[in-house]
């Protein structure tokens, strides 16, 4: 056999000495999907494995992308390799064979592992691709959902298709819907009514060959905002321009000091006070580029770091785009958006329906009053202990807990544990724990009468036999 054959035999024999995945058990409903997971990026995958390991075995993942394309790393991330150490597991879900270093040890050996620094995007795309093969994950691809409500006790999802619309049934929903999942890209006020043939957000498709020769501005100090700038210089843009707001590029990653397992853990089990507490210093301090992403941009001459710079406005003028700044003015050709997220269910009609139900963390009497309201944490949904959404006004949507939350808007109930490679597996092993107690208690009439039902005899008939009479008082010596 071959190293990956032979690993993934390993992975077969460990699944069965664990009893993996579980017989199926939760009650079969005619036309009724247990779980539909929507994305089937990493986060996806890893939540449909835990389900499939559990025995939830009517589950399934659809995803808008091409089989082979789901989630960011062959289309909008455009780092080299990945900001993550490579020691972390992701999504192995405490299975040694399922890591990274094992599918790539396999094929390349000890001593490639030893010398590899960061892992390239496209590898970790490579493994995930086979992660969904492994494991035989059910993923529907260039299948979109378009529309989703409460129907009875279940939710009712419109797809589609490539053969055209499609409904189906769920008890369960699972949004494991990325970076932008209950919105989309955050986007300065002052851009927002420039033509498009302007500027773009950092997430989206940009045409960098296009770029070449012209001048450019990329808003933003983070990860992707030095990605995306480095792309842009690497295709020949003339000119590459980052604005910057703060004085300083952050350069202490906070969250990293308490990195650990009780982190990961915990953080979704402190008091609310704690979890607004320790996420509003985290973003006031901000998360800083990789030293890498930044040393690839200065490498060139023609890009320029321009501090404490906060855009104040934008025009359309003589073909090109002039910029105002807190710092002067200019003009450019073309401006990329490194600007975040937002929690924002406008871009989000498939939500229509269920988005004006969602309690949000801003919507709590006790929500701090020095904290924005319409910002970040004031607009992240208000999570349950199982990732579903919280009603607004109890009693007005009971379809919301039914709907579970797995993307990056839940790290202010739950930590980063639905959004980022170190704690997914934490994250999709409380999620599945939690759908499958959930089931469970739902069903438990059906439980008892199977229980009420078996009858398959540990012992048989000479197994034993019964004592004619009790043994007879021994008399003393």
């Amino acid at each position: 056999m071959t190293g990956l054959a032979t690993l993934e035999a390993r992975l077969a024999e460990d699944l069965a000495c664990l009893a993996l995945p579980a017989a199926p058990w939760v009650p079969a409903r005619e036309g009724v999907t247990d779980v539909l997971v929507v994305g089937a990026g990493m986060c996806g995958l890893a939540a449909l494995a835990e389900l499939r390991l559990l025995g939830i075995d009517r589950s399934l993942a659809v995803d808008a992308a091409p089989a082979g394309l789901e989630g960011p790393w062959d289309t909008f991330a455009r780092m080299r390799t990945l900001r993550s150490p490579k020691s972390l597991t992701g999504p192995a879900l405490g299975l040694p064979a399922l890591t990274f270093r094992a599918w790539f040890t396999a094929q390349w050996g000890a001593p490639a592992w030893a010398a590899l620094d960061k892992i390239p995007k496209g590898q970790w795309m490579d493994y995930l691709r086979w992660y969904r093969r492994v494991l035989a994950l059910p993923v529907r691809n260039d299948t979109r959902l378009t529309d989703l409500r409460g129907e009875g006790d279940l939710l009712r999802a419109t797809l589609q298709t490539p053969q055209g619309p499609e409904v189906l049934l769920a008890r369960r929903v699972v949004l494991a819907t990325g970076r932008s999942g209950l919105g989309g890209g955050a986007v300065p006020a002052v851009l927002q009514g420039i033509d498009r043939r302007f500027w773009a957000h950092s997430a989206e498709e940009i045409d960098f060959a296009a770029l070449r020769g012209r001048d450019l501005v990329v808003l933003g100090a983070g990860a992707s905002a030095m990605d995306n700038a480095a792309t842009a210089l690497e295709a020949g843009a003339a000119r590459v321009d980052l604005l910057i707001r703060r004085a300083t590029i952050p350069a202490v990653n906070k969250l990293t000091g308490i990195g650990s397992p009780g982190t990961e853990l915990g953080l979704g089990h402190v008091s609310d006070a704690w979890k607004l507490r320790i996420h509003h210093y985290a973003a006031t301090q901000q998360v800083p580029p990789p030293a890498h992403s930044v040393r690839r941009v200065a490498a060139h001459a023609n890009a320029a770091f321009h501090l404490d710079c906060a855009l104040t406005g934008a025009a359309v003028q003589d073909g090109r785009l002039r910029l105002d700044t807190s710092r002067g003015s200019f003009a450019t050709d073309f401006v990329i958006a490194a600007t975040g997220f937002r929690n924002d269910f406008a871009d989000r009609p498939e939500l229509a329906d269920l988005a004006p139900h969602v309690l949000c963390w801003a919507d709590r009497a006790d929500f701090p009053a020095d904290l924005p309201k319409d910002g970040p944490l004031g607009q992240a949904p208000y999570l349950a202990p199982d990732f579903t959404f919280r009603e607004r006004v109890p009693g007005a949507c009971p379809a919301l807990a039914r709907l579970h939350c797995f993307n990056d808007a839940a790290m202010l109930s739950h930590g980063k544990v639905s959004g980022d490679i170190p704690a997914v597996s934490v994250g999709a092993k409380r999620l599945g724990r939690a759908i499958a107690a959930e089931f469970f208690a739902e069903d438990v009439e059906t439980q008892f009468a199977r229980l009420q039902a078996y009858d398959t005899p540990e012992l048989r008939e000479g197994d034993y036999h019964a004592a004619p009479h009790l043994p007879q008082a021994r008399r003393g010596g």
